[in-house]
């Protein structure tokens, strides 16, 4: 057989007794840094994993509290809303109210105005009929002494003048 093709027995001893030192090389001096490496990263894997977990645990508990904070917000805002309503209907009402108070008022003050310039017109009219009755009754005296005919001419020209005057 050809040697490059099948080793020698020396060459493969050689070989293993090689392996076994690199191996016992490796497993007393790389093998404990390499597997605390390793350790080490699987600690760092763990731990990004873990934080990464509390993350999420505060984003959901943070969402919570935004859904709790705006529905709070929200009630709030439609509580605001109706005492403004309720503000805004009783301005409203009170406006009418004292509108409605104001325009009886005034109908009652023009009313009182009425009747009060309908009493010194109609006292104007009664002075004024009075002082006619009394300006008659001394002219009729006057002429009483002088002529019974002319002086029923003169009741009847007054009279004629006051029912002219009163229309």
């Amino acid at each position: 057989m050809n040697p490059l093709v099948t080793p020698g027995i020396g060459l493969l001893i050689w070989q293993v007794i090689t392996f076994l030192v690199v191996l016992f090389l490796l497993s007393k001096f790389a093998w404990k840094p390499i597997m605390a490496a390793l350790r080490e990263r699987e600690d760092n894997i763990d731990a990004a994993l873990s934080m990464a977990e509390k993350a999420k645990l505060e984003m959901q508990a943070l969402k919570a509290d935004n859904e709790r904070l705006l529905t709070e917000a929200r009630v709030e805002r439609d509580r605001i809303l109706k005492d403004a309503s309720e503000a805004a209907n009783h301005l409203v009402e009170t406006a009418r109210t004292k509108a409605s108070e104001e325009g009886a008022r005034l109908v009652e003050q023009a009313r009182v105005s009425i009747e009060n310039e309908k009493n010194a017109a109609l006292t104007e009219v009664k002075n004024l009929a009075a002082s006619l009755s009394i300006d008659i009754a001394e002219k009729l005296l006057r002429r009483e002494l002088q002529d019974q005919q002319a002086q029923r001419a003169l009741v009847e020209s007054y009279l004629r003048d006051a029912e002219v005057s009163l229309k």
